[in-house]
């Protein structure tokens, strides 16, 4: 898998250690265990995919170009029609052009959270971070308002995530996959695949051996929350790593190719191909990661060379697959960065953080597709009217899910908090 560093020098493994150590993404085994030691604290859809371009893609070379503007804004590629009239987009994602109306193409986004953590915070959480509480990320929102299945995790992250379940408690933490699959290969997800050495027979066994030791143990510690949630914690381990369903769920090798091959061999595609497989297996929020978006010097360059094909292949695969699968319209999509990049072109060949003006996609789930709705100005500096918040982006996705984003949490002090505090639903995203 690459490696991406953002311009603040967090790079993706550093993301994978702090989703290991800091209960952002967790393994089957914490995930499990903390959430049932008691250590942590209906809509059109039915689940929902989260991609992160993690970095800042560009609104003005990707969504939102301005063919018009001086030449240190607009850049050096050219807008292409849609299969939408009237809806044109970077001509280097031809693949999304051609399904421009399976999405809704959020434009004139804005915030001003211009630090990587701060504004991904922001997009992951549909709350504007502050210092005295820690909001939990939409993937929890959505395994505890939704649950799951009881031998699936409710929220999946690919192959991790860093924003976590926040005052929510790590029991509704994403379970982090570790890695991502290969195409062609069954894919082995640590704590749910068995591996050659272990056979079922032996798994019951020692499921057996931890019933007597948690039999035995609990009366010594009667008042260790840790000791009191094991039980529980084996009976759903046992219950994932022996469940067919569970296996299965996670094993993109069992596609059929001409379903798989449109998602192509890069991490990014065979991740948007796994996502497709567990929200059909019911799993209810899956996060998916595209990063190296932080593009401050030779932005064309990456963008034309990597980042756009890839983003294209996936996405495009991603919207068609669901939709061959008769899960579109049960699935919803949100497509986003933690902010835009400037309009106006640095001196290195690139553009840097600007959170003022950006873009969002988002499908299924009831919404529209084929439409644009708000706008930035002539130079993508702002946006032009009323601008979209991205807490008005998350009042939207749980609208979606039927979730009320004005309900209510009480945080483990009892401080009552709205899971949307300032956002409302998009007029005009829905029907």
């Amino acid at each position: 898998m690459a490696t991406h560093t953002t311009c603040d020098g967090l790079r993706r493994r550093d993301v994978l250690r702090i989703g290991a150590l800091g209960g952002s993404a967790l393994s089957l085994a914490n995930h499990l265990r903390w959430a049932s030691a008691g250590e942590t604290g209906g809509g059109p859809a039915k689940a929902a995919i989260f991609v992160n371009l993690g970095g800042g893609p560009s609104h003005l070379d990707t969504f939102d170009l301005k063919p018009e503007a001086p030449d240190d804004y607009r850049g050096e590629f050219k807008p292409v029609a849609t299969n939408v009239a009237g809806i044109a987009i970077c001509e280097h994602l031809p693949k999304l052009a051609s399904c421009a109306d399976r999405y809704a193409i959020l434009r004139g986004v804005s915030h001003t959270l211009a630090a990587h953590e701060l504004g991904s915070s922001y997009v992951h959480t549909g709350n504007r971070p502050i210092a005295s509480l820690q909001f939990p990320s939409h993937g929890a929102v959505v395994a505890r308002e939704l649950g799951g299945p009881d031998d699936l995790p409710p929220s999946v992250a690919i192959p991790q995530s860093r924003h976590g379940a926040g005052y929510l408690g790590v029991r509704y933490a994403a379970f982090g996959t570790g890695s991502v699959p290969k195409p062609g290969k069954p894919f082995s997800v640590r704590g749910v695949s068995l591996d050659g050495s272990l056979t079922l027979a032996q798994v019951d066994r020692r499921h057996a051996l931890l019933d007597d030791l948690d039999t035995t143990f609990c009366e010594m510690e009667a008042d260790s929350q840790l000791v009191e949630g094991l039980d529980s914690f084996s009976q759903q381990a046992h219950t994932i790593i022996t469940s067919p369903r569970a296996r299965q769920a996670f094993d993109v090798s069992r596609e059929a190719p001409a379903f798989a091959r449109p998602f192509g061999g890069h991490d990014f595609g065979q991740s948007c191909l796994l996502a497709t497989r567990l929200v059909e297996a019911g799993v209810r929020f899956v996060t998916v990661q595209l990063g190296g978006w932080d593009t401050h010097a030779d932005n064309w360059k990456k963008l034309q060379s990597t980042l756009l094909p890839t983003l294209d292949e996936g996405l495009s695969a991603l919207f068609l697959g669901l939709e061959q699968k008769g899960l579109l319209d049960s699935t919803c999509v949100l497509v986003t960065g933690e902010f835009g990049r400037t309009p106006k072109i640095n001196k290195r060949a690139g553009r840097d953080h600007y959170p003022r003006a950006m873009f969002m996609l988002m499908a299924g789930g009831g919404v529209k597709g084929g439409r644009v709705i708000g706008a930035s100005d002539a130079k993508g500096t702002e946006p032009a009217g009323d601008a979209i918040r991205p807490d008005d982006v998350a009042a939207s996705l749980y609208r979606c899910l039927g979730i009320d984003p004005t309900r209510e949490y009480r945080t483990a002090t009892g401080r009552p908090v709205m899971i949307v505090r300032d956002g409302t639903p998009i007029t005009g995203l829905f029907g």
